[in-house]
């Protein structure tokens, strides 16, 4: 038997939804769990391949390997085409992302009994800001690697208003005119909508959608620059060299701390480099901390801590960072006003990008009866303020962070494929 799917791939985590009943059936994906990090590992000790927690899992643990996470990334930018080491070989960026979603169609397939053959998947408003070339070939991109894993039927819908249709399945009693809210680890996109419970069952929602906007912006940008400002510092980061006037180069930590960077510098030129420097800086023993990273391939361990501490500071003033991995006793602080400073810049566009949308759609910010956000950035106070403040009559409605856009896919795939 056969089955169409709602495929929600994200940045930080990706969902499948089944289509085979009146409601989405989320699939159980990460021991018990719906929502699987979107993480991969490949251990070189038992030649064998890890997703999602347990990818991390033996990451941390030190197993030896490569871990790749926020592959989505890299989707609209050149390195889609590029490859990276892999052990003693190489493997295509567009490889990686096959093998991970394709475990994902497997785990789908095998949770059902069915063959899954037609998909919906999701996609942010745009893959790339202010590049309508870029952002076709990123979808392209994604619909090659959806026909190589073996889906033959596949289409795309814009991830805000999968989340629209899944808040009106579950929420809408009465028309109203909605703003949705998706704030997620790569991109922020909004949608002004109309919903209701006779507007669900109309075969075309096309006129209902009155405006999309987003920016390639969202919560692993928060990641990168939360590390630059409290890890990066005690590896090198803006230390002095020798020679007056220089400072070691910034791109070596802006790479570090970007999830899908990292790995590009795992190789002996940069190693060499750094060897380099550490010789050359006035604070060699910050740059040794640095060359430790990268010979013992840690630097998504530096990813992971920054990505907690941000998780700490939405509900804490302080977050302590350990680094006593790197050498005993070392420890990094953040704070809730360097959360506020680091999101700061992002906060701006996004209520630039909602009062965009709002524009195009004719509409006043007073004509909004509900706001509903989902994602998981929408929990960083500065990200949520930004929001909230220009829709001052809206009701806030709080989705499920990680799982409306894949239940949204999930009933689009209901509604096209009829499975």
């Amino acid at each position: 038997m056969t089955a169409a799917c709602g495929l929600d791939f994200g940045t930080s985590n990706t969902t499948l939804g089944l289509a085979t009943a009146s409601l989405p059936q989320m699939t159980a994906l990460d021991e018990g769990e719906t929502t699987l990090p979107s993480a991969l590992f490949f251990d070189f000790e038992a030649h064998r391949r890890l997703f999602g927690q347990a990818a991390i899992q033996a990451y941390v643990s030190g197993t030896d390997g490569r871990f790749m996470r926020g592959l989505k990334s890299v989707l609209g930018t050149s390195l889609i085409d590029e490859e990276t080491e892999l052990g003693a070989g190489r493997i295509g960026f567009r490889d990686l992302i096959a093998i991970f979603i394709g475990e994902v169609k497997r785990r789908g397939e095998a949770a059902s009994g069915r063959s899954l053959t037609h998909v919906v998947h999701g996609r942010p408003v745009h893959f790339v800001d202010g590049d309508e070339e870029g952002d076709r070939r990123a979808e392209s991109a994604l619909r090659e690697i959806a026909q190589a894993v073996g889906f033959k039927e596949i289409s795309f819908q814009l991830e805000p208003i999968a989340a629209a249709l899944d808040y009106e399945a579950s929420a809408v009693v009465d028309e109203e005119l909605a703003i949705v809210a998706d704030i997620g680890g790569g991109t922020s996109d909004f949608t002004v909508i109309r919903l209701s419970p006779v507007r669900r069952e109309l075969p075309d929602r096309t006129s209902d959608v009155l405006a999309s906007t987003g920016v390639r912006m969202g919560g692993t940008d928060v990641d990168r620059h939360l590390s630059l400002e409290a890890i990066m510092p005690h590896l090198g980061y803006r230390s002095p060299m020798r020679r007056p006037g220089l400072k070691a180069p910034a791109q070596l930590f802006t790479d570090l701390a970007t999830w899908s960077r990292v790995n590009l510098l795992y190789n002996r030129k940069v190693v060499n480099r750094v060897h380099e420097l550490v010789r050359d800086s006035a604070a060699p023993h910050l740059l040794a901390r640095l060359l430790k990273v990268l010979e013992t391939r840690r630097g998504h361990t530096l990813a992971i801590e920054s990505e907690q501490a941000k998780i700490q500071l939405t509900t804490n003033d302080r977050a302590s960072i350990d680094l006593s991995w790197l050498e005993p006793g070392l420890q990094a602080a953040a704070d809730r006003c360097l959360l506020e400073t680091v999101t700061a810049t992002m906060s701006e566009r996004i209520g630039n990008s909602l009062r965009t949308c709002l524009s195009q759609a004719a509409i006043s910010p007073d004509a909004i009866n509900a706001v509903f956000l989902t994602g998981g950035s929408t929990l960083l106070p500065t990200v949520r303020a930004a929001i909230l403040q220009y829709l001052p009559a809206a009701r806030v409605v709080d989705g499920d962070r990680f799982g409306s856009v894949g239940q949204g896919l999930t009933l689009e795939a209901l509604r096209r494929y009829g499975c």
